[in-house]
């Protein structure tokens, strides 16, 4: 008797060590990203059987006999594949997340979907993670969607990327091959962003350099795919930044507690820390912090609490409690990276509304600054935003909106558009800054720019930017000074040989692109003098 109650403390005491292990461990988010069929799944499904993430059950499921084999292989990809049509199609339509660990860290995978029609799963699913694995498929090379998902990642803010180079078994493993696709994606990496990248040769259906280094692969000398992923640095500092904690619901239980609860997006709060509530600007102290588990005496994010405060303030859903020393950007109108998801496309001036923290208020996008071209990546002034399409926008809403920029907080400076009507959601968007707006003044620059004669794509968007515009060939120095004392943009073809003093005289072909000079001219850009 006496023995087995040693045995079950022994093994209670055993268990807790293994929770405390594992709750010690820290947490990374990544996200598989790339073309059709360039081995997502399988490689996902290799790296969960390989470190041992998978149970019996679950490889028995997936194991069979292939025609003109003897022995019973596993299709990897069908550890993730799990709606019906993804195996019967062998794609990816929706995100799969599966969680797994290792003796050194925890992991969260989201495996999303290659196919361009499902380039809105692939951003939802990256929108959270730390890390992007892009895959290229070693036969293919670097192909438009490859692109998209890597130009997809940097503009969600994702500091780590590896392109895992696939199928390296079917170029017999040629170094060449490789060295080929490492420097053609470093290039383009580096044309868009400042994330760190590390290119690693596999082939997922054999499992080299995906768990257990190859020796097929003598040349290289790096890290295997999971040896890179235990030891990449997880971005900690969001305790550190201004306190936000967008009010989700209000507790009133009873007569005698009031608390706001949400989920901490970022930074630090202590008991007796002042606290400020927006819109209203009002401020009180942090009277207790209070959690399922019992009251706490500082909690950071990303946990979920409930402030009570000292005094009696009106805060509702969708309000947000901010750090008063740190306060978050207002404005009622924001310039937005959008990704835009839906099949109709974007129409300015249409009611849209934008859903940021847990607030939903009616928006309208006013103009679209530019798309990019995802093969060229230049900035391509145009109308209106299709499906997959990456551009630039301005955003109105009808009141105050309460940010942080996407670069310094993805929480408070991200948001979706939603259709009032479908209730479908049609682009997610990443905030660039705010736009300080002047009702009674002009909304671009007055200036001189050179063009062809040919060229109306800039006249056209300056015009549906509310810009004053003057088209002209010839025009006297007497009378171009007029034109810019009234806040004209003059688009002269031609030459301008004199200088205006006071106004900038601008040759539309010194600018990579129309969508450049159009961000350059209006007041709401972020483009310098030239």
């Amino acid at each position: 008797m006496l023995t087995e109650e040693l045995e079950v403390e022994q093994s209670a005491f055993a268990i807790e060590e293994f929770l405390e292990a594992e709750a010690a461990k820290d947490l990374l988010r990544f996200s598989t990203a790339g073309s059709v069929d360039d081995g997502k799944s399988t490689l996902i499904g290799r790296l969960l059987y390989d470190s041992r993430n998978v149970y019996e059950d679950q490889v028995r499921a997936v194991t069979g006999t292939q025609v003109g084999e003897r022995k019973p292989t596993i299709d990897f990809a069908l550890l993730t594949d799990g709606l019906r049509a993804e195996r019967e199609q062998g794609i990816t339509i929706d995100v799969a997340y599966r969680y797994f660990s290792t003796q050194e860290r925890k992991f969260i995978i989201a495996d999303t979907p290659g196919h361009e029609q499902y380039t809105r799963n692939m951003a939802t699913g990256a929108s959270t993670a730390d890390l992007a694995i892009i895959l290229i498929d070693a036969r293919k090379g670097i192909l438009m969607q490859s692109r998209r998902h890597a130009y997809i990642a940097s503009l969600l803010g994702i500091k780590h990327l590896v392109a895992a180079i696939n199928k390296m078994d079917l170029v017999d493993f040629s170094e060449d091959v490789y060295r080929k696709i490492e420097g053609e994606f470093r290039e383009l990496v580096g044309q868009f962003g400042s994330a760190s990248l590390t290119t690693i040769p596999v082939s997922a259906l054999d499992g080299d350099n995906v768990v257990e280094r190859s020796a097929r692969t003598p040349w290289y000398s790096g890290p295997t795919l999971l040896e890179h992923l235990e030891r990449v640095p997880v971005w900690t500092d969001v305790a550190r930044q201004p306190l936000r904690l967008p009010v989700q619901r209000v507790l009133r239980p009873d007569q005698n507690y009031r608390g706001f609860a949400g989920q901490i997006s970022a930074g630090t709060v202590r008991k007796g820390d002042t606290v400020m509530a927006l819109p209203s600007g009002r401020t009180s102290r942090v009277a207790s912090i209070t959690t399922f588990d019992g009251d706490l005496e500082e909690a950071s994010a990303p946990l979920s609490i409930a402030l009570v405060l000292e005094d009696e303030l009106d805060i509702s859903r969708g309000d947000l409690l901010a750090e008063p020393a740190r306060p978050p950007q207002q404005a009622t109108t924001i310039v937005a990276s959008l990704v835009w998801f839906d099949g109709q496309r974007l129409e300015a001036n249409r009611p849209y509304l934008i859903k940021h923290g847990s607030q939903t208020l009616p928006a309208r996008v006013s103009l679209v600054l530019y798309r990019t071209n995802i093969q060229t990546l230049a900035e391509e002034a145009v109308s209106s935003l299709g499906m997959n399409d990456v551009g630039l926008a301005e955003v109105e809403l009808t009141r105050p909106l309460f940010f942080d920029a996407y670069a310094e907080n993805r929480a408070s400076g991200s948001f979706i558009l939603i259709d009032p009507h479908s209730n479908a959601t049609l682009a997610a968007g990443m905030i660039r800054h705010g736009v300080a707006k002047d009702e009674d003044g002009p909304r671009h620059k007055a200036a001189v720019v050179m063009v062809g004669a040919e060229s109306r794509e800039l006249e056209d968007a300056l015009l549906r930017a509310g810009a004053a515009v003057v088209r002209a060939r010839v025009v006297a120095e007497k009378t171009l000074r007029g034109l810019l004392a009234l806040g004209l943009i003059v688009l002269v073809e031609g030459k301008v040989e004199s200088d205006v003093q006071g106004f900038a005289i601008l040759d539309a072909a010194g600018f990579a692109s129309s969508g450049e000079l159009l961000r350059h001219l209006l007041l709401s850009g972020e483009g310098s003098s030239r």
